[in-house]
């Protein structure tokens, strides 16, 4: 008798910022239909949220956590503002820096307690950042979690850039913001959930601010790299949640992002179940022609 089994699920989750909190979504709409990943592949917000999925957390659990301390501008405010004043001797020698320090904001808005070795996760997960002095890609998938979560996440000049294994180490997303060469590597069906967004219609007489014209160059270029790794490594299964609405930095609207990902969820559920379905099919083929 011949056993079939199920799919080896492969997922990459993308780099968007506050827009990566549609990551959720997805999770959520895998754990309705009893599906988990072999293994988690991801950049900046979606490694972040790809650690509290390798670790355990479902989809429910993530999503009440980010309404818990994103639902309000107090709740934002406050938490971020903690991670700036740790020690009033430091403040007054250094002054209160304008970048923050990603360890700490992690530690600041990550359920507690949170994994810090990559070892205390039940999903294979790999973390992708930028070796700013080498310019190329730096994966972690063994030894601190926490510091590869780190350098995962910090934004040039909004982050201070993280040492971790003698690396100086930037957001992932410069370098491969839809890690789905890392997601692939020998999975039956690979997902990929881009949440980098489209072109923002704007009133072409107001000109934007310094801040929005560094974001909306950074997301030009993501999208250009993205669409050259979706030709490279195409997936199975290619989600894109319409957030282009959404400010880099809007972590407040989370109501609102979460809404635009559950907006794609059937739609994703119904693409997943017929490649599922497909992959068994074709084992079964398989079985009688042996």
């Amino acid at each position: 008798m011949t056993t079939l089994y199920g799919p080896r699920i492969g997922v990459a989750l993308g780099g968007g910022a506050a827009r990566g909190l549609a990551h959720i979504s997805i999770i959520q709409a895998m754990d309705e239909m009893g599906l988990k990943p072999s293994l988690i592949a991801g950049t900046s917000i979606g490694a972040y949220i790809g650690a509290g999925w390798a670790s355990g957390m479902s989809g429910n659990d993530i999503r009440e956590h980010a309404l818990d301390v994103l639902g309000t501008m107090r709740a934002l405010s406050s938490r971020l503002w903690k991670t700036q004043v740790y020690d009033i001797r430091s403040m007054f020698q250094d002054g209160i820096s304008m970048q923050f320090d990603a360890l700490r904001v992690l530690g600041a808005f990550s359920p507690q307690p949170f994994p810090r070795r990559f070892r205390n996760l039940q999903i294979p997960l790999k973390v992708v950042a930028t070796d700013y002095r080498s310019w190329h890609p730096a994966v972690f998938h063994k030894g601190r979690l926490d510091w590869a979560l780190a350098g995962s996440i910090a934004i040039p000049s909004l982050f201070k850039p993280v040492i971790h294994e003698d690396r100086l180490l930037v957001d992932g997303g410069v370098v491969n913001p839809l890690p789905l060469d890392h997601a692939s590597q020998g999975m039956d069906i690979v997902i990929g959930v881009d949440v980098n967004g489209d072109p923002i219609l704007t009133d072409p007489s107001i000109t934007p601010s310094t801040i929005d014209i560094g974001m909306g160059a950074a997301q030009i270029m993501m999208h250009a790299i993205t669409a050259q790794t979706l030709g490279a490594y195409p997936p199975d299964i290619y989600v894109k949640p319409n957030v282009r609405d959404f400010g880099a930095y809007e972590f407040w609207r989370v109501r609102e992002i979460l809404d635009a990902g559950d907006a794609v969820k059937d739609q994703f559920k119904f693409k997943l179940a017929e490649k599922v379905d497909q992959f068994i099919a074709a084992q079964g083929r398989t079985a009688e022609a042996v």
